[in-house]
Formats: C-alpha cells, structure tokens, sequence
C-alpha cells in the first residue's frame, strides 16, 4: 500500500508516516520509481506507535522496544518496563511541579481578592458606606 493509503486507514497524517520512518520506526519497500510500498502489517505498527505516543514517549523511546512488542506480548519485552518505570517518574514529578504551581496561584489569587476587598472596606468608610 502506498502511503496516503497507510496514513487514510491509520489516521496518521503523510509528514508522521514520514517521520516515523526517518525515526526506523516504520519500513517500507522502496519501488522503482521511489515511491514507497508498506506491507499491511504496518498499520499494526502505526497503531503501535500511536498507542505509544499517546503514553507520552518519544519515538526514540518506542524505538527501543517497538520491535520486540511487535512480536511478542508486551510483558516479555524486558526494554518497556524501565521506559514506563521512567516516564511514570516524569509524570509525578511533573505532578508535584503543578500542584505547587497551583497553590502559588491559589495563594495569589487570594492574597489579591483580600487586597481588593480591603480596599473596597476603606473606600466604603472614606465615602460613610458602612
């Protein structure tokens, strides 16, 4: 299949398909007249990468194990658990960084409203609006 038909039947659109392939994510035949011919396990694989990519890694990521969880179940491939183990850490530690990033803005917004709100008291007072 040529490779509007890949990206139609995955939804990935031609400029991914094309950079999966610069990553080794994807292979396709090249044919005489240079134009690309992918056997139909590929949209296995793009389903794959989608899949992945969707987990928050890179392609340099999946491109270490991508091979392996092709042809066997995930759980024999010894390459994805110190990449999930890893982007879970990522993850919590980004976590961490927005919840003190929300507690900042929760703080300011407050620190702010107590702010207008006393001014609202003193302009109240100055003008004998008790």
């Amino acid at each position: 299949m040529k490779i509007g038909e890949l990206a139609r039947q995955t939804g990935v659109s031609v400029r991914s398909l094309r950079y999966y392939e610069s990553q080794g994510l994807i292979a396709p035949v090249r044919q005489a007249n240079g134009y690309r011919e992918y056997s139909p396990l590929a949209i296995e694989t793009v389903e794959s990468i989608k899949l992945y990519l969707n987990l928050g890694l890179s392609t340099e990521e999946i491109a270490g194990f991508l091979n392996c969880v092709l042809k066997n179940k995930e759980s024999f491939c010894v390459e994805v658990m110190p990449v999930y183990q890893s982007k879970l850490e990522e993850i919590e530690k980004q976590i961490l960084q927005l919840n003190q990033i929300k507690l900042n803005l929760e703080q300011r917004i407050s620190s702010i409203l107590e702010e207008q709100q006393d001014q609202d008291i003193l302009i109240d007072k100055e003008y004998g609006r008790d």
